[in-house]
Parts: C-alpha cells; sequence; structure tokens
C-alpha cells in the first residue's frame, strides 16, 4: 500500500514540476510526502538539513561564485575574451571558437556553469552578430560553452561531489583538467566546420604583436588562473582556502582598478583611448558603492543552490530507506560485464540531466551508481569525471537544459530557437564523453604527480 501512496505522491510532484514549480519545492515535498507515507520522523528532516550543510568544504561554492561576479565586474573577463579572439580570430568561425575558449579560461577562475554561460554570453554575443554570426547559433555557442563551467577546475560540483563521496577535491580537479579541455577543443571543431559550411564570421589577419598585446591586457585573469592552480596542486591551501585567496584578490583589484582607470579614461569594455601597453595593464575595475549590488547577485545565487543541496541529501536518504541503492544495483548487476554496466550509469545520468539540474542529480545519483562502478573496477575518480561530464552535458539538453534558459534569458532569443544550433556541440561533446570513458587516463594520468 506504501507503494501506491510513494507512486501517486511522485506523479503528483512531476506535474507540479510541469507546472514550473521550483525543484528545490518539489524535492521538499517528496520528501515530506514520502517520510509521513513510511511513518519516519519529520524531525529528522530539520537534523539533516543543517547537518548536511556542516561541511568546510561547502564554503567554496558561495565564494566562487562570488569571484565569477567579481572577474566580470572587474572587466578581468573581457581581456580574456579579448585574448583567445586574437589566438583564433584568423580561422572562420574564429570570434566563435575564441568565446568557447573565454568560456573555458573563465570556467578555469569561476566554476560555474550558469555564471560562465552568462558573463561570456553578455560579452561574445553582441560581437558575434556583428560579425555575421548566426544570433541563434551564437547563443547556443555561449550555452555550449559554459558546460565546462564544472567541469574545469575548479569546480562547484565537484566540490560538491567530493562532499557526498568521500574524495580528495584536489584529486578531482587534477581529473578534470583533460576532460574540461577536451571539451572545450571538440566543440571548437563542431564550431569551426559549422562556421566553414554556412560561412559565419569575418576572418582577422594572424598579428603575434596583437596577441603578445592581448596576452599582456589579460594578465590579471591569468594570474587569478595561476594562483588557483599553484594554490591547490602544490598543497598551499585547500579549495576552499583557495576560493576566499581568489575572490579576496578579485576584490581588492576590482576596488583599486577602478579610480586608475577613471583617471586613464579606459572605457566600460576594458579599452584605453590610443589602447598603449600602459593603458592595457589596467582594467576598469567597479566602484565601492557597486559592491553590495555584486554580492546581492551572488548570494541570490547561492540562496538557490544552497537549500537544494541540503534537500536532496534528505531525499538521498529517503531514497536509501526505500531501497533504491539496492534496486538500482541488482538491475545493473544482471547486465554483466564492465562495459555494459558503465554504459548503463551513462545512460542514467544523461536521462536524468534532462530534466534534473546538476546539483540534484549528482546529489541523488552519485551516492547510488558510484558504488556500482567501483565494483566493476571503474577508478573513483575516472568515474567522477565520467559523471559529471553527463551531468555537464544535461545544460543543453531538452527539456531543462539551464544553459539554454541563462542563454535565453541574455539574449532574448527564445528557448527552442537556440535548442536546434545547439545539436553540433550535443554531437560533439557525446563523442568526447565516451573517449574519456573509454580512456581512463584521460583523467588519472596527473593524480599523485602534481602538488608532491
Amino acid at each position: 500500500m506504501d507503494g501506491i501512496y510513494i507512486g501517486l505522491i511522485s506523479i503528483g510532484v512531476t506535474l507540479l514540476f510541469v507546472m514550473g514549480v521550483p525543484i528545490f519545492l518539489i524535492i521538499g515535498l517528496w520528501v515530506v510526502g514520502v517520510s509521513l507515507v513510511i511513518d519516519f520522523t519529520l524531525a529528522n528532516i530539520g537534523v539533516t538539513l543543517y547537518e548536511g550543510l556542516n561541511f568546510f568544504g561547502l564554503l567554496a561554492l558561495p565564494l566562487f561564485i562570488l569571484t565569477g561576479d567579481l572577474i566580470n565586474n572587474a572587466g578581468i573577463a573581457k581581456r580574456l575574451s579579448d585574448f583567445a579572439y586574437s589566438i583564433l580570430g584568423w580561422l572562420r568561425g574564429g570570434m566563435a571558437m575564441a568565446a568557447l575558449a573565454a568560456c573555458g579560461l573563465f570556467a578555469a577562475i569561476s566554476g560555474s556553469n550558469s555564471a560562465t554561460t552568462a558573463t561570456i554570453g553578455s560579452i561574445m554575443h553582441p560581437e558575434m552578430t556583428k560579425t555575421n554570426y548566426d544570433e541563434n547559433f551564437a547563443a547556443a555557442t555561449v550555452a555550449a560553452g559554459g558546460t565546462v563551467g564544472i567541469i574545469i577546475p575548479p569546480s562547484i560540483i565537484f566540490i560538491v561531489y567530493g562532499f557526498l563521496m568521500n574524495l580528495s577535491i584536489s584529486d578531482l580537479f587534477i581529473g578534470g583538467m583533460i576532460p574540461g579541455i577536451l571539451m572545450v577543443v571538440s566543440m571548437q571543431l563542431a564550431c569551426w566546420y559549422m562556421s566553414r559550411k554556412f560561412g559565419w564570421g569575418e576572418i582577422i589577419s594572424f598579428q603575434l604583436t596583437r596577441i603578445l598585446k592581448a596576452a599582456f591586457g589579460a594578465w590579471l585573469g591569468f594570474f587569478a588562473i595561476g594562483l588557483v592552480i599553484w594554490g591547490i596542486y602544490t598543497g598551499k591551501f585547500s579549495p576552499t582556502e583557495a576560493a576566499g585567496v581568489t575572490a579576496g584578490f578579485c576584490l581588492v583589484v576590482g576596488l583599486v582598478m577602478y579610480p586608475i582607470a577613471k583617471r586613464l579614461g579606459l572605457k566600460s569594455d576594458g579599452s584605453a583611448d590610443g589602447a598603449s601597453m600602459t593603458d592595457m595593464i589596467f582594467v576598469p575595475g567597479f566602484h565601492i558603492k557597486e559592491l553590495p549590488g555584486i554580492i546581492l547577485r551572488s548570494g541570490q545565487i547561492t540562496g538557490m543552490l544552497v537549500p537544494l543541496i541540503a534537500i536532496s541529501v534528505v531525499m538521498q536518504q529517503i531514497l536509501s530507506l526505500l531501497g533504491a541503492k539496492d534496486f538500482v544495483t541488482e538491475m545493473l548487476a544482471n547486465l554483466g560485464g564492465y562495459y555494459p554496466i558503465l554504459f548503463a550509469c551513462m545512460f542514467i545520468v544523461l536521462i536524468a540531466g534532462t530534466v534534473l539540474e546538476s546539483l540534484p542529480n549528482t546529489i541523488i545519483l552519485a551516492p547510488i551508481l558510484a558504488p556500482i562502478a567501483a565494483s566493476i573496477g571503474v577508478d573513483p575518480i575516472h568515474f567522477a569525471v565520467i559523471f559529471l561530464v553527463g551531468d555537464a552535458i544535461g545544460f543543453i539538453t531538452p527539456p531543462y537544459g539551464l544553459n539554454l534558459y541563462v542563454a535565453s534569458g541574455i539574449t532574448g532569443i527564445p528557448y527552442f530557437r537556440i535548442l536546434k544550433f545547439t545539436v553540433p556541440y550535443l554531437l560533439a561533446l557525446m563523442v568526447c564523453w565516451f573517449v574519456i570513458a573509454l580512456v581512463p587516463e584521460l583523467s588519472t594520468m596527473f593524480l599523485g604527480s602534481i602538488g608532491k
């Protein structure tokens, strides 16, 4: 009888999800309803909500989100985009490929998919439409580029995964480096093919002086990336401390640069009149009066993610009591063999990613699938990368596709018009995903060699 009631509750919350009710409320209603059905004390919900967040490592999450907002407002993100374009602009589709590269560079500081899409999209989409790109393709490009936001370290979702599965966050970051770069390269190849096929974009000449000048102008962004990599991989500070140090660095840079840039006459896009090498040292920065608004925006994003983490931990506990882990384990065990089980796990992650955001998807499925993968000999770090790359692909797959909604919001282009142009990127990412799954060394080759 309990199974019938749980089924009815699940159908009810699914209907609410289709109607647009926030996922946090959906999971919360399901947890409360099922707890009542199985006579599980509701007091446990409050305790688990608190204990689920009582973890030092999770402090990195709001700090990396804040870092993303700070580097965007300071003008550092624009300089990184200019650098990427100076290298790739001589190719057909160079600006769109540069947008994907800029997403990778931004991800190496912010660790967020939505922040990557929103920041790089707001900078590069107008530039792409000005240079003969289809506006829908341009929007799809920044949406797809945002998928690496949770793979290239530092990554917010790697922090959550490490917390859930008791894995070293530094090892997870190391494991995500090469796969993240491969994702960017695979999408750039798809972008080059599409741009060449339809004649999109304008080509600029290859000039070493332009590249050197753009690199010089992006020095603060490179320093921030280097600070994170050096600190974490040499063991000087933990990922959480790295988040605090990077956020503090970007805060100081933004505030110190503002009066200097104002005196020099720097424009809002980060360039200066005459664009001399001296001018390129500085970025626009931001006035201290803007700081409360920046912190508020970061707080709003954190306020959406953290309650979702807490309630998903409770959901994970309820699913364990219902025997979900045992059911999935038995079902997959019947498949027999390393690759059938691994590919079945990947299929489950992909399907879940089409309807769930990466956070609840990770919190609910990782504790179920990771032990199954370990039982057939998959390295825990390797499986974490496989799992989260599949999660990332979900950002541009319907009906959820969070990055598509973000891209739609910043460009004003309807969701379904963007969706059509994500197909080449989806195919490229799927191929890349299977390569990552079939070649464990891509995720594990540097484990134990960095920071030793």
